[in-house]
């Protein structure tokens, strides 16, 4: 009977290990073009083991999203595997302006590798903020992905200690060279 009970409890553990592995949250397929001009169908053209993703919706929110820089630098300069991507995620009623808009944001860029980690989406952002499991479009997001396209992190908001020391904790965590 204690044999049965161990398989049996081993089995439930498995099982639960499959229901939260199946249930973690994936990036969803979107495409967008970075300000150089490449297209990218994410997640697969993710380049890093892991990547840190920035989305942001509004103009306004490219300070938000420039508080991250200088962490975000040093722990990619870290760990070799770890890529960092902004995504400016604007409506599809945007697409016959996108070259008016990706221009801006190109000129409005002098670093070219930030260009190239820049990739603009216009694409239906309720669906995306859903499938992500984000709130609503106040404020950016940082996001930790892996090459799979799992969410492995998610954090709102500016850079902040608190949301950087989770994000270090999590990459560290993952045995990331």
């Amino acid at each position: 009977l204690f044999g049965l009970s161990l398989v049996a409890t081993a089995s439930s553990l498995a099982q639960d290990t499959v229901t939260r592995a199946a249930a973690a949250p994936r990036f969803p397929s979107v495409g967008g073009s970075n300000l150089e001009g490449r297209r990218f169908d994410l997640p697969n053209d993710f380049e890093g083991a892991q990547n840190v993703v920035l989305v942001a919706f509004q103009r306004q929110q490219q300070d938000d999203v420039d508080t991250w820089t200088p962490f975000l630098r040093g722990l990619a300069a870290q760990h070799g595997d770890l890529r960092v991507y902004e995504l400016p995620t604007l409506g599809r009623r945007y697409i016959p302006m996108r070259w008016m808009i990706d221009g801006g944001m190109r000129r409005g860029i002098p670093d070219k590798a930030v260009r190239v980690t820049t990739i603009t989406l216009y694409i239906d952002k309720s669906p995306f903020r859903q499938a992500l499991g984000l709130g609503d479009e106040s404020q950016i997001y940082a996001l930790l992905v892996d090459r799979a396209g799992t969410i492995l992190w998610r954090g709102a908001g500016r850079h902040s200690d608190a949301l950087a020391a989770e994000l270090a904790a999590h990459v560290a965590s993952s045995g990331l060279r």
